[in-house]
């Protein structure tokens, strides 16, 4: 595993746009489109306004999923990731080959059935991630299932990562935080040909610490990224600061460093 460090929240989302954009240009020249997921979230809008920027891209070649979705959330309310994808990704570039997970959809179940067999049906040229505060990846929040192969799973989520959510904005209070949601199981994360990890913000340390140099467990579910094979996750000097005076070094030596898992 790669990890980078840059100075800043906006240097941090170029640098990943960029290595995100190669990726799919070159899944595009290879074989004639490439499969991408992308995530939501504050610590992500950098990142994926630089990669709409981006340029030599046939987005209409480019076909996209997403990482999760709250259950009984309208598309219409500003945390619906859906909402947020179309805004912020799809629309901007003109992808028209998506799969949103309808999470107000009368069966959910029937929803991550659907769409998880279109997801499983190829493999994913490269997928964008973040570290919830809570270590979740995607909404998978510990202690993460690790075992189970389905792409898509139902999870409760816990009261540090619907905290979270009312502390990023999104909602007015904890009680307006829907209790379930679609995730993105860990082994179908896993199955991505590339991992592209964008973590940001001085509230997301605490995680990166324990992801990055703790142990691999399900209590610490974004530590799972370090067993992929091509992953690279980029920090800012505000979600780093917590990590070993060693890493920290090599890091503001080098700019980046290879972690082993």
């Amino acid at each position: 595993m790669l990890v980078k460090l840059f100075d800043s929240q906006d240097a941090l989302g170029q640098a990943a746009a960029e290595q995100a954009a190669t990726a799919i240009r070159r899944a595009i020249a290879a074989k004639g489109r490439a499969r991408i997921v992308a995530a939501t979230g504050t610590s992500q809008a950098a990142f994926l306004n630089a990669l709409t920027q981006a340029d030599d891209i046939d987005w209409a070649k480019v076909e996209a999923f997403h990482l999760d979705e709250y259950i009984g959330l309208p598309i219409t309310h500003p945390a619906s990731f859906r909402k947020i994808l179309l805004e912020q990704l799809m629309r901007k570039v003109g992808i028209v080959n998506y799969y949103l997970l309808d999470g107000d959809a009368p069966d959910p179940v029937e929803v991550m059935r659907r769409v998880g067999r279109q997801l499983a049906s190829s493999p994913v040229d490269v997928m964008f991630l973040g570290f919830g505060e809570n270590g979740h990846l995607a909404f998978n929040d510990p202690p993460a299932d690790f075992e189970t192969e389905d792409p898509y799973i139902l999870v409760d989520l816990d009261e540090a990562c619907r905290r979270q959510q009312v502390g990023e904005g999104w909602f007015a209070d904890v009680s307006q935080v829907p209790r379930q949601a679609i995730s993105m199981s860990v082994r179908q994360i896993l199955k991505a040909k590339e991992l592209v990890v964008v973590v940001p913000e001085s509230r997301k340390a605490q995680a990166v610490k324990a992801c990055l140099e703790g142990p691999i467990t399900p209590l610490a579910p974004g530590s799972i990224v370090r067993t992929h094979p091509n992953t690279t996750v980029y920090l800012d000097h505000d979600s780093s600061v917590l990590l070993s005076p060693t890493l920290r070094k090599a890091l503001d030596d080098e700019s980046q460093v290879t972690v082993n898992s």
